[in-house]
């Protein structure tokens, strides 16, 4: 299979300075497809000395980038954009090889991209004057923080590598990027491709195992870190990055509620809400983790979710069509995703669909499973899986729901489900939660913020506020 995709071919590396660096010396990182186990490519560990030639060069650049207008800035970008839109038929294929998701996930995911791409260089942040009387004038303005990092997970490794460039150096900052080590390649060779658009040093790429993450935090060159991973790893990231004094995003984990409403569109909810719990075979921060159903419609509910999971769910090769749920894409996670189904086996709880971790052949495959009303401490209502497993549970007292769902020590995504907008609406109004859906599963736009509360991160993504992330405050005050 390896050989029919295009992107496969010639060798991947470092991509440092505005070149390529293979270094064929250094120790090597296999990438193997998590459908088959058959291996893709291999790329070398960054060491010290190669973080450090990426952190000169990058600092290097900074000077001469952070003096071209918004607007300079700007048109680079897009130019990346219009050439990235052109490599989206070879992506597709390669990001499915690497991660696993299935064709139709691959291709949302790299096309959506382009929204970013179009949508965030007319976003300029422009000088405020805040104060104005007879004694002074005072404006502020944002100015880039200089040499910029960005930790990107393997779930959406296109998407989320995207979101920390384009902001970064549309706010006149050089960034390096860390990809995962199962998901490096469609990463180089963006980064690769982008080269044509930008000056040496302003984008870059280094590819490393799990000691590279704490070297880049640590790193007394770098003055911000975007991260996005695990809520353990991110208290890791915050204090190595506190250490320098360095600014830090953290997109971290979830446990997002989805509540259903007696007056639910039945119609409507079932097709989204199923999407919601299995996107990306439940490697999505913003899945619907735990789905409320209120009292009244929980059999009926849950007999139509079933079969929308039994029916749409298609498990298997994520390069066949039809396929909806492809491997879970590493061991690890594999076998932490198996431990769910371990408990609810053990505990006995019922499961409406699903039920067995493995589904077919010698990929690392999970059943979409639904969970008949767990109790509310059990490992699948409280942990994260990350994996397609999803417990339902009843609920009749919209207030003591409220302190169910805000119990939780995430906060990322949620959403509400109801014909009644104005009641659906004050109730989203009180989870905590750092963006709310209502009546739609999680849909994300460069100009919406993103970013969660509590044990789901700090700082955002997207919007104005994630521009201003990658930014000093600069006030400027003129007597007269």
């Amino acid at each position: 299979m390896s050989s029919s995709i295009k992107l496969l071919s010639g060798d991947f590396g470092h991509v440092i300075n505005g070149k390529l660096d293979t270094a064929p010396n250094a120790k090597r990182l296999d990438v193997n497809n998590p459908a088959t186990g058959e291996h893709l490519a291999s790329v070398p560990i960054c060491d010290r000395a190669t973080l450090d030639k990426a952190v000169e060069a990058a600092a290097a650049a900074f000077p001469a980038w952070r003096d071209k207008s918004w607007a300079e800035r700007a048109e680079a970008v897009k130019k990346w954009g219009e050439h990235y839109q052109s490599s989206i038929p070879d992506l597709i294929p390669l990001l499915t090889a690497e991660q696993g998701k299935a064709l139709g996930i691959s291709h949302y995911e790299a096309n959506a991209v382009t929204e970013w791409f179009q949508a965030m260089p007319t976003m300029e942040l422009k000088e405020t004057t805040v104060l104005d009387d007879e004694k002074m004038k005072a404006i502020t303005r944002y100015t880039p923080l200089g040499v910029c990092a960005g930790i990107v997970p393997w779930n959406f490794p296109i998407l989320l590598m995207v979101w920390k460039i384009i902001p970064a150096v549309l706010t006149g900052n050089t960034i390096i990027i860390k990809p995962s080590p199962f998901t490096p390649l469609c990463d180089i060779r963006i980064v690769e491709a982008a080269q044509q658009f930008f000056p040496p040093g302003v984008v870059q790429v280094v590819v490393g195992d799990d000691s590279l993450g704490p070297w880049i935090t640590e790193h007394e060159g770098i003055r911000k870190v975007s991260f996005t991973g695990s809520s353990a790893t991110g208290r890791l990231v915050a204090k190595s990055c506190s250490a320098t004094l360095k600014r830090f995003t953290l997109e971290l984990g979830g446990k997002d509620p989805c509540v259903v409403m007696a007056d639910v569109d039945f119609e409507k909810a079932i097709p989204q809400i199923f999407m919601a719990a299995t996107l990306n075979s439940g490697q999505t921060c913003v899945c619907a983790k735990r789905i409320y159903v209120h009292d009244s419609i929980y059999e009926k509910f849950s007999q139509a979710l079933a079969g929308a999971f039994q029916n749409g769910a298609v498990v298997g090769d994520p390069l066949k069509e039809g396929v909806l749920i492809g491997p879970i894409n590493n061991k690890m996670q594999h076998k932490k995703v198996s431990e769910f189904f371990d408990d609810v086996k053990s505990k006995g709880y019922k499961t409406f669909a699903g039920g067995d971790i493995t589904s077919s052949g010698d990929g690392l495959f999970a059943t979409p499973t639904l969970v008949d009303n767990p109790p509310d401490d059990s490992k699948i209502a409280v942990e994260e899986p990350f994996g397609p497993i999803v417990p339902l549970f009843r609920y009749k007292d919209e207030a003591e729901l409220l302190k169910r769902i805000n119990s939780s020590e995430y906060g990322l995504g949620a959403s509400v489900w109801s014909t009644d907008l104005e009641k659906a609406g004050a109730f989203a109004r009180k989870i905590d939660s750092g963006i709310v859906w209502v009546n739609s599963s999680p849909v994300l736009h460069p100009r919406v913020p993103f970013g969660g509360c509590k044990s789901s991160g700090i700082g955002c993504e997207n919007g104005d506020q994630g521009l201003q992330g990658w930014c000093q405050l600069h006030s400027i005050c003129v007597a007269k």
